[in-house]
């Protein structure tokens, strides 16, 4: 969630590595609440087992060797295989100036965009899909003020326990009501006021039925839709079929009964917000399209306490989409349009920049499988799953992380240090889009540096100094900053005010969330500033 720490060490003079771990209680997101998550930083802080040295082919070497030997073997495989050759993947937890040096070394100069990531991006699809660009448009403030609170999965409360604490207080102060909708008959250990066990793979179905009862009685805002929602044509009349009351009972295996209490309670509630998971498992994209077409007619968005809240499966996903490193965007919320790719391309001062989409996740690992791709770089983490995906010929793998798996070590060519959590330096971006600054606790151990720093010294190398000039993080945020607004008019992604941020500003930055109350108003960053329901049953 982006919860705000405290972290003391020096406390004691015999554990140079101790440090006290508290809530910050003044930051917006947690006001001082602290899940175990967070709590156990204080128990990894140790250096066994870490990745202190580059090992090149499982023996140490200097960093100047690793990093030129990383350029020299990207330059040549490049050049015999193409930039398609190359992918990258990230893991979920880095600051977010690692996410924007990696992305425009891989989508400005290499020029390819096979980038994996640790989550799916069903909510990114459906928010560029519904409202024109990938924005969140929830806080945790809107939990606070909410009505009613629909739950799509158990889950969502358990791996986000200051999120559900939140949801207890609302419910104790204000009477907040709280459903959740869990096939799991375990979720109804959890306290709610109404429990639904549907089949699994229906909750689109129980969803689409809401909207068919919603529009049948005559309680969507209709004045909203027609300002501000386009609506294709034959909308409701495709729905119909299997969304009635006695085909989504048939779906779901739920009494109707339950079925119509679900409906008029989530009818009467004047305010919702809708939390939801899209990355478990395979994903759900239906019901997250569903979700987000059941706030649009209904006009719950735009406002406090009314927002569908998709909460990623990873801390700082939001951060790496808001630069671009998935495979699916190209920098700062732009897609691959022809506008786009000029405009990045004049900001960046380069030719080089990949045109289309790339691979990720099944997609990528066939792709390895079948020999396709010659380069594997992993920045944070290096899951088996791409590992084992490897062909006799294997592609050259350049691993940058803090720990280095045993059971791993002969599948990686070179290996480079970086920081392990306590030691980083950056911001990250919440799931509700509040940039927070990251400060390191301890010194970098050993030869380990940042992963922005490590990407920049491969990228000078590779012979474009100039590109990535960067001497520390504050470089890299000033000029995310600036690409978020340059030649972007009408996107909401906007960080305007910290295009000049000085390195002492940038130091003392406090947490700030960007696009202020998204959709206020009902405007929305499509072509006609009116939001698109999706025909999630399709």
């Amino acid at each position: 969630m982006g919860c705000g720490v405290r972290a003391m060490a020096g406390l004691s003079d015999d554990d140079a590595r101790g440090v006290f771990i508290e809530g910050d209680r003044i930051h917006p997101t947690n006001m001082g609440w602290l899940c175990p998550a967070g709590e156990a930083l204080a128990a990894d802080t140790g250096l066994d087992g870490r990745l202190l040295h580059p090992l090149l082919a499982g023996k140490r070497v200097g960093r100047d060797r690793a990093i030129a030997h990383a350029a020299r073997r990207l330059s040549d495989i490049i050049a015999q295989h193409g930039p398609a050759s190359v992918a990258l993947h990230v893991a979920g937890d880095l600051p977010t100036e690692d996410y924007f040096a990696a992305n425009k070394l891989m989508k400005g100069f290499i020029g390819s965009a096979h980038i994996d990531v640790p989550w799916n991006n069903i909510a990114t699809r459906a928010q560029i899909a519904a409202f024109g660009e990938d924005v969140m448009p929830a806080s945790g403030e809107d939990v606070d003020g909410a009505e009613l609170i629909l739950a799509i999965g158990a889950g969502v409360l358990r791996r986000h326990p200051v999120l559900a604490h939140r949801v207890a207080m609302a419910r104790e102060e204000r009477g907040t009501q709280l459903v959740i909708v869990d096939p799991d008959p375990g979720a109804r250990l959890l306290p709610a006021d109404l429990h639904l066990a549907p089949a699994s793979g229906s909750v689109a179905t129980l969803l689409g039925g809401l909207l068919l009862h919603l529009h049948d009685a005559d309680l969507l805002d209709r004045s909203f839709v027609a300002k501000n929602v386009a609506v294709p044509d034959g909308y409701w009349e495709a729905l119909r079929p299997g969304h009635d009351l006695w085909s989504v009972a048939g779906m779901t295996g739920l009494p109707i009964a339950a079925i119509r209490e679900f409906q008029e309670l989530s009818a009467r509630a004047p305010s919702m917000v809708t939390m939801f998971d899209p990355d478990v498992g395979d994903g759900d994209a239906r019901a997250a399209e569903a979700i987000l077409a059941l706030h649009l007619v209904t006009g719950r968005i735009g406002q406090p306490g009314a927002a569908p809240f998709a909460l990623p499966g990873a801390p700082n996903a939001m951060g790496a989409r808001e630069v671009g490193c998935i495979a699916t965007a190209l920098a700062a919320h732009r897609d691959f349009s022809a506008d786009a790719l000029a405009s990045v391309s004049r900001f960046w001062s380069t030719d080089r920049v990949v045109v289309t989409p790339g691979l990720s996740g099944d997609a990528l690992r066939e792709a390895i499988g079948d020999g396709l791709i010659k380069v594997l770089l992993m920045l944070g983490d290096a899951p088996a799953a791409l590992l084992d995906a490897f062909p006799d010929n294997r592609p050259f793998t350049l691993f940058a992380g803090d720990r280095l798996d045993p059971a791993m070590a002969d599948r990686i060519d070179l290996a480079i240090p970086m920081p392990g959590l306590l030691e980083r330096d950056g911001t990250i971006t919440g799931a509700d889009r509040l940039i927070s600054r990251q400060r390191s606790v301890f010194a970098l151990p050993g030869e380990a540096r940042p992963g922005w720093w490590i990407v920049t010294q491969i990228a000078r190398a590779m012979g474009w100094h100039d590109a990535f000039h960067y001497e520390r993080a504050a470089d890299i945020y000033r000029e995310h900053a600036r690409l978020s607004v340059y030649q972007g008019a009408g996107r909401l992604l906007n960080l305007r005010r910290h295009a000049p941020l000085s390195n002492p500003a940038y130091q003392e930055l406090t947490p700030w969330r960007w696009g202020e109350v998204p959709f206020d108003g009902g405007h929305f960053p499509t072509s006609d500033g009116r939001a698109r329901l999706l025909r999630f049953w399709d």
